[in-house]
C-alpha cells in the first residue's frame, strides 16, 4: 500500500469523527456510533503508514475497541452463561510468560551493577505513585470504589513498555529492564501493604488474597517463561516472533472487557477520571526526574527512573481488582491509565529521542 492511500485513510477518518461530533450533537450520541468507530479504524491503519504516528497506532485500535464497548457492552459482557471476565486472568497470565520468555537471569545482575540507582528507582517508585493516587482520590472525591483503583494502579509495579520507552529516550536500558523485574518481584508484597495503608478506608483490603493473586497473575508466569528462555527457547523460535503481537491483542481484549463491564461507572465519573489518570501519570515523570536531580543521579539514569515511575503494570491492577470481585469499578482507573500511559510515554520517549544525553 502506498503512502498516498494512508494520507487517504487519514482523511476519511477525520472526516467521520467530525460527523460522528455532529451527529452526536444533533441525533444524540448512540446514533454517532458508526461514524466513531469507522473514523477510528481508518486512523489506526493510516497511522501505519507515517513515521511519525506509527507508534500511536496501537492506542488508536485501544480507543476503537473501548468505545464499541461503549456503545455496545452487550457483545463484550460476555455469551449466554459465559462471562468474558473468566478470561482476564488467563489473559494476563499469557501476557506475563511472553515477558518472562523476553528476560534473562542477566537481568537481575543490575542489581549489583547499578545499587544506587535500582534503590532510588524502586524507592520512588512505591513511594510516588501510591502517594500521587491516594491524593488525587481524596481531591476529586471519587466515590470509594473508584477511589480504591486509582490507588491500585498507582501501588502496582512498574509498567511493562517501561524498556521500550527507556531504549527510545536513550535512557539506561539496563537499569530499566533491573528496575521492572526487582519491582515486579517486591510486587507481592508491597503492593497488598500499599493497599492497606492507603485504600483500606475505601475498600476492604485482604493482603493474603492479594498476595496470592499477584504470585499466580505475574511470579509464576514470569518464571516460567524465564526458564523457557533460558532453557529451550532456541527451540521455539517462532513463540517470540508472535508473543508481542498476543500481547497487544490480550492487553486489547482485557481493556474491553473492563470498560463494558464498568460503563455506567464510566459514563458517571469519566471525564474526571480520565483527568485524574493523565494527571496521576504525568506527576509520575515529573516528580520521579525532579526526585532523581535532587539526589545528584545523571541525566540517562533520571530519564529511566521517570518512566519508570510513570509507566505501571495496569494489566496486573486489573487483575487485581477482578480478584476483589470489583472489576466494573476498581478496574475502570487501569483500564484507563494502561492506554492514556502509552500515549503519554511514546510522546515522552520520543521528545527525549530528539535531545540526546551527552556522555
Amino acid at each position: 500500500m502506498k503512502i498516498s492511500y494512508f494520507r487517504v485513510a487519514m482523511t476519511l477518518g477525520l472526516l467521520l469523527l467530525v460527523t460522528g461530533v455532529i451527529k452526536g450533537v444533533w441525533s444524540g450520541v448512540n446514533t454517532a456510533s458508526f461514524f466513531f468507530i469507522s473514523g477510528l479504524i481508518l486512523l489506526a491503519i493510516s497511522f501505519q503508514g507515517f513515521k511519525a504516528l506509527n507508534g500511536f497506532s496501537y492506542t488508536l485500535w485501544i480507543l476503537t475497541a473501548v468505545t464499541s464497548s461503549l456503545y455496545f457492552p452487550s457483545f463484550f459482557i460476555g455469551v449466554g452463561d459465559f462471562s468474558f471476565k473468566l478470561l482476564i486472568i488467563p489473559l494476563l497470565q499469557m501476557i506475563m510468560f511472553g515477558v518472562g520468555s523476553t528476560m534473562s537471569f542477566h537481568d537481575f545482575m543490575g542489581i549489583a551493577k547499578m545499587p544506587k540507582g535500582v534503590l532510588i528507582g524502586i524507592t520512588c517508585h512505591f513511594t510516588i505513585m501510591p502517594l500521587v493516587g491516594y491524593s488525587l482520590a481524596k481531591f476529586f472525591g471519587f466515590p470509594p470504589e473508584i477511589a480504591a483503583g486509582l490507588i491500585l494502579v498507582g501501588s502496582v509495579p512498574c509498567g511493562l513498555a517501561s524498556n521500550v520507552m527507556s531504549y527510545l529516550a536513550g535512557a539506561n536500558v539496563a537499569l530499566s529492564v533491573t528496575l521492572t523485574a526487582v519491582s515486579t518481584l517486591l510486587s507481592p508484597l508491597a503492593t497488598p501493604f500499599l493497599m492497606q495503608l492507603l485504600a483500606g478506608e475505601y475498600v476492604k483490603v485482604e493482603f493474603s488474597a492479594m498476595m496470592w493473586d499477584i504470585t499466580k497473575i505475574v511470579i509464576l508466569p514470569v518464571g516460567v517463561g524465564l526458564l523457557f528462555n533460558h532453557f529451550v527457547s532456541s527451540k521455539f523460535k517462532w513463540l517470540n516472533k508472535i508473543m508481542p503481537i498476543v500481547s497487544m491483542v490480550s492487553i486489547a481484549a482485557i481493556i474491553t472487557i473492563i470498560t463494558a463491564a464498568g460503563r455506567d461507572s464510566l459514563l458517571n465519573v469519566g471525564l474526571l477520571l480520565v483527568l485524574a489518570c493523565l494527571l496521576h501519570n504525568t506527576f509520575g515523570y515529573l516528580l520521579g526526574f525532579g526526585a532523581c536531580k535532587l539526589l545528584g543521579m545523571n541525566e540517562r539514569t533520571c530519564r529511566t527512573i521517570a518512566i519508570e515511575v510513570g509507566l505501571q503494570n495496569a494489566g496486573l491492577a486489573s487483575g487485581l481488582a477482578l480478584g476483589m470481585g470489583k472489576v466494573a469499578t476498581v478496574g475502570l482507573a487501569p483500564a484507563i491509565f494502561g492506554p492514556l500511559m502509552n500515549v503519554t510515554g511514546s510522546s515522552l520517549a520520543t521528545w527525549w529521542h530528539n535531545k540526546p544525553v551527552k556522555d
